[in-house]
């Protein structure tokens, strides 16, 4: 079990992390004004996933590889970094992608699940991260599998409730900003930005000394 202090002070150490603007809340943000709230909440379903795959490779010591093994770092960093581009890329090019109409979504949720779990995933540091960041909290008293295993598992859930709300609230909003070309260009040129810019932020990355 995780002790009462301990949760004093993960919970909001993992709501501040979750909140900063990454490319996992980018994504939701974009398929939730896209293709509505259900979209967006799939997507917040895929990246807490994604967290789970991470939390498991902390527990059995694979998130140390990529920090102690250059070349593992750089072919999971270059190929994360290319799939943000391109869906970067794609966003730019779709002029449609801000569009809502009678028709099928442009993006099934299974679809937005996927590639919000595969944003998540294929960001090495993120796998890093874990490795960092959810031993601080461990105490030496329990097992340090299950404390590693049920931190993460609540920095997803956090994660999940907080770009849930974000799908909500957008959402809610995406009939005013489609309604209306400028502000859909704005938004289309804006989350490709954002995407391609995380994209070579990644890229650039140096691996993390051990």
């Amino acid at each position: 079990m995780i002790e009462p202090s301990v949760l004093l002070a993960f919970v909001p150490a993992a709501l501040a992390l979750n909140v900063a603007p990454g490319p996992d809340s980018i994504y939701t943000l974009k398929r939730s004004v896209s293709d509505g709230r259900t979209a967006g909440v799939a997507a917040a379903a895929g990246t807490s996933t994604g967290s789970l795959v991470h939390t498991t490779a902390a527990v059995l010591g694979l998130s140390a590889v990529l920090k102690a093994s250059a070349l593992a770092f750089t072919v999971v960093k270059i190929v994360g970094a290319a799939y943000l581009v391109y869906l970067g890329i794609g966003t730019l090019r779709n002029h449609e992608e801000f569009e809502i109409t009678s028709k099928t979504d442009s993006q099934t949720h299974g679809e937005s699940f996927r590639e919000a779990f595969a944003i998540n995933v294929l960001n090495p540091k993120v796998a890093v991260f874990f490795l960092a960041f959810l031993p601080q909290f461990v105490r030496p008293s329990g097992s340090f599998g299950l404390q590693i295993f049920t931190l993460g598992v609540l920095f997803g859930t956090l994660g999940f409730c907080y770009q849930s709300l974000l799908a909500v609230f957008s959402s809610r909003a995406r009939r005013m900003i489609t309604e209306r070309q400028r502000v859909r260009n704005v938004l289309r040129y804006a989350s490709a930005s954002v995407l391609v810019w995380f994209g070579v932020a990644l890229a650039l990355e140096e691996r993390p000394s051990v």
